[in-house]
Order: structure tokens, then C-alpha cells, then sequence
């Protein structure tokens, strides 16, 4: 009985709140922890746990539906637990398709591989794009893995794994706009705009560092 009808009551009060403390509240005392054990229970019950990685996706997945709450629209006549149960059990239905297309696709490279030789290779320039951009976001995220949380204060570190969510998490997010990101970093961290955007001044320092090494080739 993790998710109860004071659960229920407590995300219809969240969604019709303007108050940003009582809907901290709300979320920190009642719907965060029973998010969290619905997660871990939906995770075991359709054997989720032979994804690879699944520890670190259970994190991730918690911490989504944070981004989502306001979505609940109670109008529709169904129950908040019945929502949350389904998009939680589709959202890690997906992550299983992702992986399931990722290895078919390393299959389908290695056998054609085998079939042609290297003269019958032909490089476009659309695929040199592709390839840049994703080495381009694979060594951001080096990056910012050396940016570390050890030195950083609570809000600077908040908003620091924040970031780490949203770009971990594009396809999910519906909508992708300065004024949406903005919002998924309140609904994450807890924190008003003006404390997000004082940190986050913090980091574009270093990322301006990192996108003028990675322009001049130095990385």
C-alpha cells in the first residue's frame, strides 16, 4: 500500500498548486517516495532488470516522471496510479525497443561489412556530419563527467546532475524549448528560475572552454 489515496490526493493538490513550497513539499514528503517504490516494483514485475544498465535507468526514470507530473490531467477519470504505472512500464518498454534496434543495428554493420571490401566503401558527407555530432556529444559528456560534483555546493550540484538528466533523457522530453527547459529544471531540482540560472552561468564558463577547444581541434 505504497501508493494510496492520500498518494492520490496529495498529486491532484501538487497539479492544482501554485505555491511553489507546497508543491516542494508535497512532492519531497508523499509523491517522491511513492514514485520510487512504484518504479522499483514495475522494474521487477515485467523483469525489466536484464537491461544492462537498468540501476542507472531506474534513477533516470524516477527522476523523469518528476518532469511529467504536471501532465496528470484528472479530468480524463483515471487514476494517478494507473497513469504513472503505465508510462512507467512504457517508458522502460522503450528503452528495451532502443536496445533491441541498437543490436540489430550492430549486426546488420558487422554482415555488411563482410560483404564489401574497403574500395567499395563510399563516405557522404552526411554521415561524416552524423558522426561529428555524435563525437561531438560524446566527449561533452567526458567532459562534464571531469567537472565532478566533490568541490561543487548543493545548488551548483542539483542543477549540475539536472542537466545530466535532461540530456540524457531528449527523446523523452516532449517539449525542447528554453522556457521548457527552464521548467524541467524547477520541477527537478526545487530551485526558483533566478537560483538555476545562477549556477547555470557556472557551467556555460566551462562549456564555451570546451566548444572553443573542440572548434580549434584541440580535443
Amino acid at each position: 500500500m505504497y501508493f494510496t489515496q492520500v498518494h492520490e490526493d496529495a498529486i491532484l493538490r501538487y497539479s492544482a498548486s501554485n505555491c511553489r513550497k507546497e508543491k516542494t513539499k508535497l512532492y519531497v514528503e508523499l509523491i517522491q517516495p511513492a514514485f520510487n517504490e512504484l518504479v522499483d516494483k514495475i522494474v521487477f514485475t515485467y523483469k525489466f532488470t536484464t537491461l544492462p544498465n537498468i540501476d542507472e535507468l531506474r534513477e533516470d526514470c524516477k527522476i523523469w516522471l518528476t518532469t511529467i507530473l504536471g501532465k496528470y490531467d484528472v479530468s480524463k477519470k483515471s487514476k494517478a496510479f494507473s497513469y504513472f504505472s503505465v508510462i512507467t512500464k512504457n517508458w522502460f518498454i522503450h528503452k528495451v525497443k532502443q536496445r533491441a534496434k541498437r543490436a540489430k543495428r550492430e549486426v546488420d554493420y558487422d554482415d555488411a561489412l563482410k560483404e564489401l571490401s574497403f574500395d567499395q566503401i563510399v563516405y557522404y558527407d552526411t554521415h561524416e556530419q552524423e558522426r561529428e555530432k555524435r563525437e561531438f556529444w560524446e566527449h561533452l559528456e567526458i567532459e562534464m563527467d571531469g567537472w565532478g560534483t566533490n568541490d561543487m555546493n548543493e545548488n551548483e550540484r542539483k542543477v549540475y546532475e539536472a542537466i545530466r538528466v535532461l540530456l540524457g533523457s531528449v527523446e523523452q522530453i516532449e517539449i525542447f524549448n528554453k522556457k521548457a527547459v527552464y521548467l524541467y529544471l524547477r520541477e527537478i531540482t526545487g530551485m526558483n528560475t533566478k537560483q538555476i540560472v545562477t549556477q547555470l552561468n557556472k557551467f556555460r564558463k566551462k562549456y564555451k572552454l570546451f566548444k572553443t577547444d573542440w572548434d580549434n581541434v584541440n580535443i
